[in-house]
């Protein structure tokens, strides 16, 4: 009982430790007008503050993923925790936008110890099945960030200002970190502590840059949740632009979007006792290619509105209805497409899971940053993009299926 009790204590924390990613996100949305105000700073300026984040916290994973098959998943845990929460103080006390931007690329820096080492640290403990079914689990928690976060952020400002997001996320990094620091157990034998001489980290990178199957699956995850992420980081556009609401209304997009990420970790979850990783990836694939194709339909009867008349507003259920399915799908993929990539390197599961996260982050990094704003400004474009990003993905899921295992 007291072993079941400690593994349900490590999939709770990894879960809210690994809610720090969409809760440095998804808070401040909701300040970008002020934000733009008090910096004198653009739209796409504050949204490359989110790519630059993102990009940061890719390309640390790398870094974070080996010291973590070194020193043990604890160690990477507190350590980025800590470091995590410094940035945060940073950001609500910058007194100009290079300084935010910088303590907003340190956050980034360190947010990704978690989430590498979290997941390494599950699959430590279980099974490739049994790991599949709790990763499930742990993203219904996860999930829930992107629906409160967005709340807790509108709230936060309309009460205290965009500063207090910032001291709120300071906050609860350091309540992670003292979470983790007194309940969590180290997970990594040290039988299996790996070298973290760079020429051993580079050898193991190169193999994964070699290993066909491993890079079209991790790839393709990336292309996939891309095509959420255009709703994520574009959330002021949907929210201020597209439908003209108000800084508390951003629960109308992420409190449905959650709830489809919930169903679907939830029936992945269920499925792994009946059907194979393979079959569930399959499904969740056809998901998200019915929501994309009802999403693409809909932006282009709106379009052909919108040129008619330009006081044409969509109805918010025809625009967030398609993201939800797509989200569904999207978390029925993600732990088995999760499992397999780690499979493939079974005595480097840290430095497999920073590869995973690395391509997962970076890909919603360019969305955020590069994609999103050179695109018009549209809800045709929004769409059309994510159809492109999962066509991509789909295409690289049947490849990984043709390759040697």
């Amino acid at each position: 009982m007291k072993q079941d009790n400690n593994l349900i204590a490590m999939v709770v924390i990894v879960a809210f430790v690994s809610m720090i990613g969409p809760f440095s996100i998804d808070t401040y949305l909701p300040s970008f007008p002020s934000i733009e105000a008090e910096f004198g700073s653009s739209r796409s300026q504050l949204s490359q503050s989110i790519a630059f984040y993102m990009i940061a916290t890719a390309i640390s994973s790398l870094f974070w993923g080996p010291l973590s098959d070194r020193l043990g998943r604890k160690h990477v845990i507190s350590g980025s925790l800590f470091f995590y929460s410094i940035a945060s103080l940073g950001c609500a006390l910058a007194t100009d936008y290079s300084e935010f931007l910088l303590f907003r690329i340190f956050q980034g820096m360190a947010a990704s110890g978690g989430l590498v080492a979290g997941r390494a640290m599950v699959r430590d403990v279980y099974d490739s099945n049994n790991a599949q079914r709790v990763m499930a689990y742990v993203l219904m928690l996860f999930a829930l960030a992107p629906a409160i976060a967005p709340i807790i952020g509108g709230l936060l400002h309309e009460l205290f200002g965009w500063r207090s997001i910032f001291y709120f996320l300071c906050l609860y990094g350091v309540t992670m970190l003292l979470l983790s620091s007194f309940i969590l157990s180290e997970t990594l034998h040290k039988s299996k502590q790996q070298s973290f001489h760079p020429f051993h980290v580079l050898r193991i990178y190169a193999r994964t840059l070699l290993h066909l199957r491993f890079l079209t699956i991790v790839i393709s995850l990336g292309f996939s949740f891309g095509g959420l992420f255009v709703y994520i980081a574009g959330a002021p556009t949907v929210m201020f632009d597209f439908l003209s609401l108000e800084s508390t209304d951003f629960w109308i997009q992420f409190v449905p979007m959650t709830a489809g990420i919930i169903v679907g970790s939830f029936l992945a979850g269920k499925l792994t006792r009946h059907w194979s990783s393979v079959k569930t990836i399959n499904l969740a694939f056809v998901i998200m290619f019915i929501g994309m194709v009802i999403n693409v339909m809909h932006s282009s009867v709106i379009h052909a509105n919108s040129t008619q008349s330009s006081l044409f507003l969509p109805e918010p259920i025809w625009i967030i209805a398609p993201i939800v399915i797509y989200a569904f799908g999207v978390a029925l993929s993600m732990p088995g497409l999760g499992i397999l990539a780690l499979d493939c390197f079974p005595d480097n599961r840290g430095a497999a899971s920073a590869v995973q996260s690395f391509s997962q982050i970076m890909m919603s990094g360019l969305v955020a940053g590069l994609m999103l704003p050179s695109l018009p400004q549209s809800i045709t474009a929004y769409a059309s993009l994510q159809m492109l990003l999962l066509i991509a993905g789909l295409l690289l899921w049947g490849i990984s299926g043709l390759c040697k295992k």
